[in-house]
């Protein structure tokens, strides 16, 4: 009998566990624009904890294995920001990334009244930029940070439903 992957909020023991996976998953990303610099690879412990006290951290859990994570703030104005949705290559194209991504959205906008979403991603990672338009962003800016990296931004406006309805609808 296999194990189903579970979806929770992130507690200080899974600190080293993301950090250890988001290391493992950043790797393609470096690779595919030759920048092993990129902030996901030197990130330092202490800079995590300190996300995971300021935002919202959620893991996908198999057993006690982290196998994906997914980190979220509310802003001023009540936009959304989503940062490093990783899930472990083994379990990618799975749908476990849009899981996580679906479930801290409906935190966000539960518990902190976000009524939009922002995230990015690289200008050349296909893959994430398939993910997201299937959950709904489009993009609405390029934003260049390097000779050789560009990262699009992208958007999702909450449905002007009912508020229980969870319901999301795509930003012009």
């Amino acid at each position: 009998m296999g194990m189903s992957v579970t979806i929770s909020a992130a507690a200080e023991q899974d600190v080293e566990q993301i950090l250890k996976l988001q290391y493992l998953c950043y790797q393609t990303e470096a690779q595919l624009y030759g920048d092993y610099t990129i902030e996901p690879l030197t990130q330092s412990l202490e800079e995590l904890r300190a996300e995971l006290a300021g935002g919202r951290v959620l893991v996908a859990r198999l057993g006690q294995e982290v196998v994906g994570s997914v980190r979220g703030s509310v802003d001023a104005e009540g936009t959304g920001l989503i940062d490093k949705l990783i899930v472990h290559p083994r379990l990618q194209r799975h749908g476990l990334g849009g899981r996580l991504l679906g479930a801290l959205e409906r935190e966000l906008a539960q518990a902190e009244g976000a009524r939009r979403f922002r995230l990015h991603t690289g200008h050349r990672s296909d893959g994430n930029l398939r993910l997201y338009r299937r959950c709904g962003y489009v993009a609405t800016a390029t934003e260049r940070v390097s000779a050789r990296r560009s990262l699009i931004v992208l958007e999702k406006e909450l449905a002007k439903e009912p508020a229980d309805s969870g319901a999301f609808v795509t930003s012009a």
